[in-house]
């Protein structure tokens, strides 16, 4: 169940900041309706993606996310954008990260 989570929190991560990614592209670069057309359906797998979850609370499948998705958008960043981020962003994403393991994988009882 973890393995399956991890994997759909990376997909997830994929489809949302790159469909983000792609509408900026189409909005702010001028490349077109077509990035954004296509940024918008990317978005929509994002749904899909997050609501396959195993765990089946909203609230702390979406909270969890949020940590994948700064320390995701910070490495979309340096890939495909040229972004360097300093000690404090690497800090804050590690942050992030054990947050999610703590909502999502933590024993309960």
């Amino acid at each position: 169940m973890v393995a399956k989570s991890i994997l759909l929190f990376g997909l997830s991560a994929i489809a949302e900041i790159g469909g983000v990614w792609l509408v900026w592209q189409g909005i702010r670069e001028h490349r077109g309706w077509l990035w954004i057309a296509v940024g918008l359906v990317a978005l929509g797998c994002y749904g899909v993606l997050a609501s396959a979850q195993p765990d089946s609370h909203f609230g702390r499948v979406l909270a969890a996310y949020g940590g994948v998705f700064v320390a995701g958008s910070l490495v979309w960043g340096m890939v495909l954008d040229g972004f360097r981020p300093d000690r404090w962003d690497v800090v804050g994403a590690l942050l992030c990260l054990t947050g999610v393991a703590v909502i999502m994988y933590a024993p309960r009882g």
